[in-house]
């Protein structure tokens, strides 16, 4: 089997999932039960004056 093939079949199965569990698992822990606390922090830190 050619290289070219086989990274094919490859990119075409297991690579799209794997990217499609990244994507997921990357909404879900944005949009998790108790992370606004912390994401409000993050927002706000341009705005403090030392």
């Amino acid at each position: 089997m050619e290289t070219y093939t086989a990274m094919r079949h490859f990119a075409d199965s297991w690579a799209l999932l794997a990217m499609t569990l990244f994507f997921v698992g990357v909404v879900l822990f944005t949009f998790r039960p108790g992370g606004k606390k912390p994401a409000d922090d993050a927002a706000s830190i341009p705005l403090k004056e030392d």
